[in-house]
């Protein structure tokens, strides 16, 4: 194990919109090649009051860029005299990631709501180029979770829908994806406020191989006087 190696957020975020704002989740695995250097880090920044970050890739990398995006979006609220948009927000973070995309190796999500555009959610993967959906995936357990987003999100959700979506989500990636595990935390931001929660390792729902086999053929096999196989 190469325990010098730089700090890497192989790992899963999410951002879903629903009916009245966004919802933001992650796992809280971070790597330094095979070993985990951290397994319960927080991989969803504050920006501003009303617009966070998920961040994958370079644990170094999405810091820096999200510590220069903090500092320019608290000069232009005081110039501005009111709360950023998130649509600057995630201008700032494009700018950065496209400007040293040779350098950079992270990718992000930004959501937050504001009082012109309401909940809004733009990716900037690798690279830099923006895009605004209506949810977004990232971070090496996305590959796990394409298909299964195709079928579950759907327009209009409910909060609790979307918040019980991103939990479930990120649940999936950290039974199939090595490199997400952890706890998961979640961030809802609507017109009301943000509300941050916590999701421990242990309260998460199994997937698959994960689950105790009840009635299988080793079940059969080891029991103190088998029943036949055949009669």
């Amino acid at each position: 194990m190469d325990l010098d190696a730089p700090h890497s957020m192989g790992t899963t975020i999410i951002g879903v919109t629903y009916n009245g704002g966004v919802v933001l989740g992650a796992d809280s695995r971070t790597s330094t090649g095979m070993y985990v250097a951290n397994r319960a880090s927080d991989k969803i920044t504050q920006l501003t009051d009303n617009v966070y970050l998920c961040r994958s890739g370079s644990a170094a990398d999405s810091q820096i860029v999200s510590d220069y995006v903090c500092h320019f979006l608290h000069q232009h609220t005081i110039q501005l005299g009111q709360p950023s948009t998130v649509k600057v927000a995630a201008n700032l973070i494009r700018l950065f990631s496209y400007n040293n995309k040779d350098m950079l190796q992270t990718g992000l999500i930004v959501g937050g709501w504001d009082k012109y555009e309401g909940g809004k959610i733009y990716g900037v993967p690798l690279g830099g180029t923006i895009l605004d959906l209506p949810f977004t995936i990232g971070g090496s357990g996305s590959s796990y979770l394409y298909g299964f987003f195709d079928q579950a999100w759907k327009a209009g959700m409910t909060q609790s829908e979307a918040e019980q979506l991103v939990v479930k989500a990120v649940s999936l990636a950290i039974a199939r994806d090595g490199a997400s595990g952890g706890v998961v935390r979640t961030v809802t931001i609507n017109s009301d406020g943000v509300t941050r929660k916590f999701f421990p390792g242990d309260e998460l729902p199994l997937w698959h191989e994960e689950l105790e086999a009840h009635d299988s053929l080793l079940d059969i096999l080891s029991s103190a006087s088998p029943d036949p196989m055949v009669g």
